[in-house]
C-alpha cells in the first residue's frame, strides 16, 4: 500500500531556481527511504513538499489518498498535524515542558487527546518510561530524539519524516536512534522517509533515493554506505 505519492512534483521559486524537476515517487507501508545528495540538489524541497511543508509548483502529492497539492493552509495545517509526524535534527522540545507534554503537544493543538496506554507503550519501547516527568533539558541528545520520534509517532501518522535526526548526536547515539526507526518500520509498520547526508545512515534503508539538480538520479534497493559515498563524490565533483 503507497502512503504518499508524487507525481511530476516540481517546485521553481521565485528568483528562478528549479529546486524540484519532475519528481515521481511511491513511499509504501512499511518501508524506510532515505533521500541523499548534494547540497543544492533538492532533497529538502522534496520532504517540505512531500510533507505538505510546501506547496509545489506543477504537480501532485497524495498522502493516504488524500490529494494535498491544492488544499488551503488551514485544511494542509489540519492534516499535518492528524497524520504526519516529524522528527528535526534540533529535536525542537519546548524546553518549559516535560517530556509527557511535549510528546502530547501535537494531539493537544488538533483538539485530540493522547491515548495513555499508546504513550505508555511508545515511552517504554525507547527507554523512556521513567522520564516522562523530566524537562529535555534533564536529558542526553539521544533521549531528546527518542522523544522526539515518540511524539512524531503518537497519532499514529500515515508518514513520518525525519530530517537529518542524527546529525546533532555523537555516534553511539545515532547508532540507537537508527536503530529505533528501522524497528518501528520492521516491527510496527511504518512508513518512513528520511533525509540524511550521512551513508552510513542511509545504509540502514530498504532504499536511498540519490538526488541531484532536482531531480531523483538513482534509486538503490538495499543500499550500502559504500555505494552511497561513490554516488555522492561523483556528484559532488570531487
Amino acid at each position: 500500500m503507497t502512503r504518499v505519492a508524487l507525481r511530476e512534483v516540481t517546485k521553481v521559486y521565485d528568483t528562478g531556481v528549479r529546486a524540484l524537476d519532475g519528481v515521481t515517487l511511491d513511499l509504501p507501508e512499511g518501508r524506510l527511504t532515505a533521500v541523499m545528495g548534494p547540497s543544492g540538489s533538492g532533497k529538502s524541497t522534496l520532504m517540505q513538499c512531500a510533507a505538505g511543508l510546501d506547496t509545489p509548483t506543477s504537480g501532485t502529492v497524495t498522502i493516504g489518498g488524500t490529494e494535498i497539492s491544492h488544499l488551503s493552509e488551514a485544511a494542509r495545517t489540519k492534516l499535518r498535524r492528524e497524520r504526519i509526524g516529524f522528527v528535526f535534527q534540533s529535536y525542537n522540545l519546548l524546553p518549559s515542558l516535560d517530556l509527557r507534554d511535549n510528546i502530547t503537544l501535537p494531539l493537544r493543538l488538533a483538539g485530540r487527546t493522547a491515548d495513555p496506554a499508546r504513550l505508555t507503550r511508545l515511552a517504554a519501547r525507547v527507554g523512556l518510561a521513567d522520564r516522562l516527568g523530566h524537562r529535555p533539558a534533564e536529558l542526553s541528545g539521544g533521549q531528546q530524539q527518542r522523544a522526539a520520534i515518540i511524539r512524531a509517532l503518537i497519532a499514529d501518522p500515515d508518514v513520518v519524516f525525519a530530517d537529518e535526526p542524527t546529525g546533532a548526536l555523537d555516534l553511539r547515539s545515532a547508532a540507537e536512534v537508527l536503530d529505533l526507526l528501522r524497528e518501528l518500520v520492521d516491527e510496527l509498520g511504518q512508513t518512513v522517509l528520511m533525509v540524511t547526508h550521512d551513508p552510513n545512515a542511509a545504509a540502514r534503508a530498504d532504499q536511498a533515493l540519490v538526488m541531484a539538480d532536482g531531480r531523483v538520479v538513482d534509486a538503490i534497493e538495499a543500499p550500502t554506505a559504500d555505494r552511497l559515498a561513490r554516488n555522492l563524490t561523483l556528484l559532488s565533483g570531487a
